[in-house]
């Protein structure tokens, strides 16, 4: 009988999973943590700056955190595997950067958590099959239900 072992098969998933863990204990323990971990609707301070990418790791709960992450951490290891780990780090980067840049140009509020990744990923998963000239349903329902449920006046 073969031993069976643990892999750690998908390294920017499950680092980007334990990363945004470990930031959410930070939140919670260290007092002005939160504030590197926001997307603000404003670049007058270095926070600003930083926070154009590292949004994706600030969750305003244990709900929000584990609601991305379940998402995440499902899609994830498959589009790893399909696009490779560092096409998959540059995809979630240049998300992270957009949604960073839309918080600051359409919106008066924070910015923070994984919603924009988990909706990237959602709609390279629904493009997975396609073929020339054509655009599979379930990538524009998928993409309509997503828009639906998004509350864009929400500060997370």
């Amino acid at each position: 009988m073969a031993k069976l072992r643990i892999t750690y098969n998908a390294p920017v998933v499950l680092t980007f999973a334990l990363a945004a863990v470990v930031v959410f204990i930070l939140e919670k323990t260290v007092s002005g943590s939160v504030q590197w971990f926001v997307a603000y609707p404003a670049l007058d301070r270095t926070q600003s700056y930083v926070g154009m990418f590292t949004h994706i790791l600030g969750h305003a709960n244990w709900q929000h955190l584990i609601g991305n992450f379940m998402l995440i951490l499902l899609l994830g290891p498959i589009l790893e595997e399909r696009h490779g780990s560092g096409s998959l780090l540059i995809m979630i980067l240049i998300t992270a950067f957009i949604t960073g840049l839309a918080n600051l140009m359409f919106s008066s509020g924070l910015l923070m958590g994984a919603s924009g990744i988990v909706f990237m990923m959602i709609l390279l998963a629904s493009m997975a099959n396609v073929r020339g000239g054509e655009i599979p349903l379930t990538f524009i329902a998928v993409a309509v239900r997503w828009c639906e449920r998004c509350d864009f006046a929400s500060p997370t």
